[in-house]
């Protein structure tokens, strides 16, 4: 059967300055350099991140369309994100796919969502708190790029290294594509419940 996908994970994050120099300076090299050691060696990692959209492209229908067609969501949560609507729709678009399959269900825990926690927690909404499989990286968190002349860097490569492990893992078993997956826009994400019952 074809693969449809065009990336393997598709990162979320909200455009601002501290999280936008923390992705460039830290987390997406290191995620970059460690993911395709715990994938097979024929695998070609795809990570999708906004800062690729070429100049020109439509902005919106790119994003559209690499949502739709990435394997697995991997996104950076701290209260700004979830006041984004444009993050909400890529986490929703992703919930929507796994409720489609009956993922994180009782019965199939595993799902395609990995959230990275960036800062807070507290102030996240009811149905972010409820996740269970996510990996805080508040400890980790300085964007300024003197973050790795520092001792903090090694354990923060370490961290990388475990989620780089479960991603692989999540990406390993990742369903087949289907052009049927819907994709949550903006202007929709209002009419998304958040409190659907997940477990």
């Amino acid at each position: 059967m074809a693969d449809d996908y065009l990336y393997d994970i598709f990162i979320s994050y909200r455009r601002i300055p501290l999280v936008s120099d923390w992705m460039r300076n830290h987390f997406y090299p290191t995620l970059e350099q460690w993911l395709p050691n715990y994938l097979p060696v024929e695998k070609q990692v795809k990570i999708f991140i906004d800062w690729k959209i070429e100049t020109g492209e439509a902005w919106p229908q790119s994003l559209k369309r690499a949502l739709s067609k990435s394997r697995c969501l991997l996104p950076i949560w701290s209260p700004e994100y979830f006041r984004s609507e444009w993050c909400l729709a890529e986490w929703y678009t992703m919930l929507e796919r796994e409720k489609i399959l009956n993922l994180q269900t009782g019965e199939n825990p595993i799902g395609l969502t990995y959230p990275i926690v960036f800062a807070d927690g507290k102030h996240f909404p009811e149905r972010a708190k409820r996740v269970q499989q996510k990996r805080d990286l508040r400890k980790w968190n300085y964007p300024y790029e003197v973050f790795r002349q520092t001792k903090g860097i090694i354990d923060f490569d370490r961290e990388v290294q475990v989620i780089a492990q479960e991603l692989a893992l999540m990406i390993g078993r990742s369903p087949a594509w289907s052009p049927d997956w819907p994709v949550i826009t903006p202007n929709s994400v209002t009419e998304v419940t958040m409190d659907i019952p997940r477990l």
